[in-house]
Order: C-alpha cells, then structure tokens, then sequence
C-alpha cells in the first residue's frame, strides 16, 4: 500500500522521469512471467503467451515502468480469475509511420470475475476503488494498481482500453511506442556465432539464498538446457561440491550475501 501510495503521488506530481533505457521485450516478458509462476501455480491457472508480427524486440524506452504495467495487470488477472481458469497475454507489433519507432500493442485477458460497464467506464481508474465489497479482504488489493496504470502509460505516450463482462473476464489491451534500438540489431546480426546450444547439459550448481532469484536464475538456465542443482546458502553449496566427484559440476554460480555462510568463505573452501 506504501509503495502505491508513492507511485501514485509521483504521477500526480509528475516526479517519474521518463527513460530511454535499451531493454530486450521477449526478455522482460518472460521475467514477468516467472515473477508470476508462484501465483499462478497457487490458483492452477494456465498461461498462455500469443505473438504476432514482432519485428523488433531491441528497444529503448522504459522498461522498468513496462514490467510495472505488466506485472500490475497480470497480477489482477491472477487474483481475480477462478481457479482453473486461464490468462492470455498477447504482444503484436502494430504499422508505425515512423521506421525508428516500434508501436507495440499489449493485451492481458482473464477469465476471471469481470466487471460491470457502468464500473469500468466511470470508476475503474479512479484511485482506491473496487467494485466488489470486501475486496481488499479477499483478493489483498489496494484499490490502486489500475491507476498506477493508466498513469504510466499516458506517462510513455500510450493509451489503454479495457472490455470486461461479468463472469466472464476482462481484457486489458494497451498500446506504447518505443524507439528502435538500431545498435543492438546491429551487433546481433553481425556477431555470426552460434551459442544457442552453449549451455545444453552444462550441470550448474547455482548458490542463491533468495527464493524470486533462485526461481528467475533457475528459469534462465533450465531455458538454455542446462541442468540446475541448488544450494540455498554457502554451507549447502560446500557439502554439495563435496558429495560429488571432481568434475562434476561446469560451473557454479555463487551469491555472496547468505545466511550461514556467505559466498566468499564457500568459494575459499571449495578452491
């Protein structure tokens, strides 16, 4: 509620500084998803990702308020859906006048409890509003998130629509544009090395005492083909490393603050 509170009194004060950070959209996209995993397993939600025409995935602008957007809206999706019930989000690339600027449309669609019209068009982004009573018991909202929305994407120059029935779902669909990122499509079509398959049953031992960057790391690796043991502090990593023969392991990946012992001490003793 704190942090909402101060993200909606940075919009209304216009404090959040516009960004031109380069960032990878299928990157962030699926560092939303694994955010998402433990919600969505909780509710046995399936999730299904649809992409079309996306001709460019090196962007600048901001990625941070973007994940913001996304996490928001998937996080509702996941909160008010049923459980068993579905989310599909959705990224298509739209026609832009401009051939530096890439006009990216994103929906998110539930098949949640919906809303009525009349709410949707006249109190939905209105600050600490929810339709139903006692929804901030149940679902642990703040009434905020959709303001932090909206405000975010005009803030980036983008616009927000949203259709809902209720009982059914709601679909959010919202559109930004973004400059292209000419250098790093440069860099990636001149590279010419072939390293999709550099990790393919590579065993890691990953040391991660925090359980969002463990899964994330976990993810990431476990993408690539690579096959992950985990240790949840320095004193695990050791024994780990010991009970195994000399070899065994291609790489070890070490946090360095960790209860117990810490990364430093576990790689002295390891070497």
């Amino acid at each position: 509620l704190v942090n909402d509170v101060l993200d909606m009194n940075k919009l209304e004060t216009n404090q959040i500084q516009e960004e031109n950070e380069p960032f990878d959209l299928e990157v962030l996209m699926r560092e939303v998803a694994v955010l998402m995993n433990p919600l969505l397993e909780q509710n046995q939600i399936t999730h299904r990702v649809h992409r079309k025409n996306i001709q460019h995935t090196a962007l600048k602008g901001s990625p941070l308020q973007l994940r913001q957007i996304m996490l928001n809206l998937f996080s509702n999706a996941g909160k008010y859906n049923r459980v068993g019930g579905e989310i599909r989000l959705g990224c298509c690339e739209k026609t832009s006048a401009d051939p530096e600027t890439a006009q990216i449309e994103f929906t998110c669609a539930d098949t949640g409890i919906g809303m009525s019209g009349d709410f949707v068009k006249n109190q939905l982004f209105e600050p600490f509003t929810q339709e139903q009573y006692g929804a901030r018991t149940r679902y642990q909202g703040t009434g905020l998130g959709m303001s932090i929305v909206k405000g975010l994407v005009e803030k980036m120059g983008g616009t927000i629509q949203v259709e809902s029935v209720r009982g059914e779902g709601t679909t959010f669909t919202f559109r930004l544009p973004f400059t292209v990122n000419e250098t790093a499509v440069s860099e990636t079509t001149t590279e010419g090395e072939d390293i999709s398959d550099l990790l393919r049953d590579r065993r890691i031992l990953l040391v991660e005492d925090n359980e969002i960057n463990m899964e994330i790391a976990q993810f990431y690796l476990e993408e690539a083909g690579a096959k992950v043991e985990k240790a949840w502090n320095g004193q695990e990593a050791v024994a780990l490393f010991s009970q195994n023969p000399a070899g065994s392991f291609d790489a070890i990946l070490m946090d360095v603050m960790m209860p117990v012992m810490d990364g430093m001490e576990a790689t002295q003793r390891i070497r």
